[in-house]
């Protein structure tokens, strides 16, 4: 990928002491819990925005709170970077370092340390996987509710980094609707809690605010979740259509209708084309969108809410009504859908956009998506959580090309700012990391960044963590 966006440089001073910080830091860690050697620290030159990489000064590993606070304490009194880690999932840099930063990952925090059922609550550790969460109380009848599509993998401390989301949360909201409480260190090594088993907590949302901090007012050690008791019954229904226009239509019609599915996932031909040939779901090749629309409830509200859903298709063109027939059918359906990045990946290099528009704007933006795409002679393939209007659109290109990266990084932002421009966001999920940091001020004034900017810096006044992230590196003040 073109080297288009810009790092902080490297403080001259910190790379002038590496030999001394390391040493220093192994003083504060156990052996297996610092990595500083040059081959070593290369898996973590990078995230999931695999087409920028730094190399760290080192990558901190801490087991406890402790440690994290031991680390931040001397990282902050000598005035090191720090950038937090959870799996590097991060699709939009997030996780990405610096040559004067020291990493701090929390993939060796990874227990679960209370299920409280009858508070529906669970306590983790930053580095439990999301997927591990709904794992260890899903014989109780009980689930965590925002489920991204690398669940596998992702950890609840990068999830409330970004304030992640998934498939269904157009029912059961993001993270920060299923966020109850967080342990936080702060730069200079305090801990704070924030929250709690409570359904509200006194005093300012500061747990709001920390909700996708991306990783610049401290490092979560802890979390409190919710845990949502499982529905009675689900079913997934496919819904094919003859174009995406039509398919966004209907999307816009059933919400507007007061139905509230629990997800409505959207495909393109491109998009169903890649995901059927990776996962032999029984996707229709027929049509040139997709609606994947989950219900949930006894049989008889399930089939109550599909009818309606039915008829509203109806009116826009619906092709092809098909209904998941077993928990086989259903598994398959939906492991398409989690797979399509990864299914993407096999075909070509692609970069996965995150704007966010109104619903009434969904036909509209997917249109001017694919005029974007064609004129920059590329090809895009639109997986996304049309419910919620959170678009991914994947432009597919090749990396090993220059000329063909710059265009696929001008089309992604000129999407992004039609998103913006449609009243919508930059960011639906992925967060702003250092992928959408220069259109920040597409979206906000220069008053709403110096805002912003200004709650940040009261939690970390020297800009130590995650340092060239989030904000345009031009008019931040002074450290």
């Amino acid at each position: 990928m073109s080297n288009t966006i810009s790092f902080l440089a490297p403080r001259a001073d910190v790379l002038a002491r590496r030999r001394q910080i390391v040493a220093d830091l192994i003083d504060l860690l156990p052996p297996e819990c610092l990595v500083h050697e040059a081959r070593e620290l290369m898996p973590f030159e990078t995230d999931a925005f695999v087409s920028y990489r730094r190399m760290p000064l080192a990558v901190a590993l801490p087991r406890t709170t402790a440690e994290v606070a031991a680390v931040m304490k001397y990282c902050h009194r000598y005035g090191v970077p720090v950038v937090p880690r959870g799996a590097g999932t991060s699709l939009s840099g997030g996780a990405i370092p610096q040559e004067d930063a020291v990493v701090v990952c929390v993939s060796k925090m990874n227990r679960i340390l209370e299920i409280d059922l009858p508070n529906r609550a669970a306590v983790v550790e930053a580095g439990v996987t999301n997927l591990n969460i709904s794992e260890s109380v899903s014989a109780d009848g009980f689930f965590y509710a925002p489920d991204p599509s690398s669940q596998l993998a992702c950890t609840i401390g990068g999830n409330i980094g970004m304030n992640s989301g998934g498939a269904h949360c157009l029912k059961y909201g993001v993270t920060t609707n299923n966020l109850l409480g967080v342990k936080m260190v702060l730069t200079d090594g305090t801990v704070i809690d924030l929250g709690g088993k409570a359904l509200d907590a006194a005093g300012y949302d500061l747990l709001g605010l920390v909700c996708g901090h991306e990783g610049q007012l401290g490092i979560v050690t802890e979390a409190t979740v919710r845990l949502i008791a499982k529905p009675e019954g689900a079913r997934p229904v496919l819904f094919g259509f003859d174009t995406s226009e039509e398919a966004g239509s209907c999307v816009a019609d059933i919400i507007a209708s007061g139905i509230i599915p629990v997800a409505i996932e959207f495909m393109d031909k491109p998009a169903i084309e890649i995901c059927e040939a990776f996962a032999k779901a029984g996707y229709p090749l027929d049509v040139g969108a997709l609606l994947i629309v989950e219900v949930e409830g006894s049989e008889a509200e399930m089939d109550d809410m599909l009818k309606s859903i039915v008829e509203i298709s109806r009116r826009h063109g619906v092709k092809t009504v098909r209904e998941c027939q077993s928990a086989t059918e259903a598994a398959l359906i939906w492991k398409g859908r989690k797979s399509a990045f990864g299914a993407t990946g096999r075909i070509a290099d692609y970069i996965c956009m995150d704007g966010t528009v109104p619903l009434s704007q969904l036909s509209y933006v997917l249109r001017k998506t694919s005029e974007i795409v064609d004129r920059h002679g590329l090809r895009v393939a639109n997986v996304f959580h049309a419910g919620d209007g959170n678009m991914h659109p994947l432009i597919l290109f090749n990396a090993n090309d220059p000329e063909d990266a710059a265009r696929a990084e001008a089309a992604g932002m000129e999407i992004l700012k039609l998103c913006v421009d449609a009243g919508g966001c930059l960011t639906g999920e992925h967060g702003v990391g250092i992928e959408k940091r220069d259109l920040m001020r597409h979206q906000y004034s220069e008053a709403d960044l110096a805002q912003q900017m200004a709650a940040r810096a009261a939690f970390d006044p020297a800009w130590l963590l995650n340092p060239s992230k989030v904000f345009p590196l031009e008019g931040r003040p002074a450290a």
